[in-house]
């Protein structure tokens, strides 16, 4: 297990490693490149390989909606989806209503 920071290798006798997330400061959502150079036993280093890897956010948001429960008739009233939320560092951006029934 590895802990990545910006610009700062990670060197390895192994040629695999785990990238260990901390959940309090976790990768951002979006593309994050890594990059490998390998050494020989003579000292030799190789060029660089490089690929990106997408942080992708697939969590879904929780909606909450809140209404009086009975309304006078011909009385308008409010639907709120305030209380809806995402997990961070996601953010509700629309909200979508419909009468079903």
């Amino acid at each position: 297990m590895a802990t990545f920071a910006i610009g700062i290798p990670v060197e390895s006798d192994n040629p695999v490693v785990e990238v260990t997330i901390d959940r309090a400061a976790p990768l951002p959502i979006g593309r994050h490149s890594f990059q490998l150079v390998v050494v020989d036993d003579s000292g030799n280093q190789s060029a660089p390989d490089a690929l990106e890897v997408i942080v992708r956010d697939t969590t879904k948001p929780t909606a909450v909606l809140s209404a009086p429960s009975q309304v006078d008739f011909g009385q308008s009233f409010s639907l709120d989806g305030r209380r809806s939320s995402d997990v961070p560092p996601g953010r509700v951006v629309r909200y979508i209503f419909t009468l079903v029934g």
